[in-house]
């Protein structure tokens, strides 16, 4: 009689540590592979998305030129979302319900002449005179616009302009132009056809300027997936900002464009503004 054995053969029980380890590694390699194509078609997505917005800005910006003869103030970056004012254009000054011939004067990042634009000192200082080197910054105002508030990545759009562009239209306005005015200053703009931007747009930090045209009137920068010099949501700054891209972060007049950062930097040329303007009575 035979006796039957009950051992089984262990060597058909399951993978061992080792293959386990091998379709672990296979498996993690092959996750790999995947999730690099799609985060590089996220970064491709998210850039036209800006692109496609900061194009709406430039159209929206006109838009309003067109509508009220000048330029939208800034809005302040420090206001967080949902709170009274968060996106509205800074035209008041610091404590009044009356707007001002000088618009810019509010809570917007500014200086007049070496003078911050901040309640009734700066409110004197922009009425009295303006120099043609002078611009208003902070961030683009969303609310005033009827924009999205951020661009891609979730935060917001700076947004700079010459401060002769964001006056208010009244008889006492200066247009900053070199020599003789207008024979006829624009009555329905605040600014005349030889008013000069104040605002350059370099190849690179300290190099030569893109606008070899001229001074510009408004410059909008997204600073992109590394959003360093950005202002977020709740009204705080991404500090981190170096050489080029921190040019477009220091709340000056100068501004840099180029391939080597992420910050995606539109303007708008006075010639194109004018030209605009004068198409709708606007000018001169």
């Amino acid at each position: 009689m035979k006796i039957r054995s009950n051992r089984v053969n262990t060597s058909s029980q399951g993978f061992t540590l080792m293959e386990l380890t091998v379709v672990l590694v296979i498996i993690g390699l092959l996750l790999g592979g995947l999730l690099v194509p799609l985060s590089t078609q996220r970064d491709i997505d998210y850039s036209k998305a800006t692109d496609k917005s900061l194009a709406d800005i430039r159209e929206a910006l006109i838009g309003f030129a067109v509508i009220n003869g000048r330029l939208p103030c800034p809005a302040d970056p420090t206001i967080a979302s949902g709170v009274a004012n968060a996106g509205v254009e800074a035209t008041l000054p610091v404590g009044s319900t009356t707007p001002v011939s000088c618009n810019c004067t509010s809570a917007s990042s500014a200086t007049v002449s070496g003078v911050a634009m901040y309640g009734a000192a700066g409110t004197a200082a922009c009425k009295a005179t303006v120099a043609s080197t002078d611009s208003v910054g902070g961030v683009l105002p969303w609310a005033t616009l009827g924009l999205l508030e951020t661009d891609a990545w979730g935060n917001r759009y700076t947004y700079e302009i010459s401060s002769f562009f964001g006056r208010g239209i009244d008889s006492a306005q200066l247009f900053g132009c070199s020599g003789s005015l207008p024979t006829t200053p624009p009555a329905s703009a605040a600014f005349a056809l030889c008013t000069p931007g104040s605002i350059n747009i370099l190849a690179a930090a300290g190099g030569t300027a893109l606008n070899t045209a001229g001074t510009v009137p408004l410059v909008v920068v997204s600073h992109g997936k590394s959003p360093v010099g950005a202002y977020t949501t709740q009204g705080t700054r991404i500090a981190g900002a170096v050489n080029d891209e921190a040019e477009n972060a220091d709340d000056n007049a100068t501004f840099v464009s180029n391939t080597l950062i992420d910050d995606r930097v539109i303007w708008i040329p006075a010639t194109q503004l004018m030209t605009r303007m004068i198409a709708s009575g606007r000018l001169p």
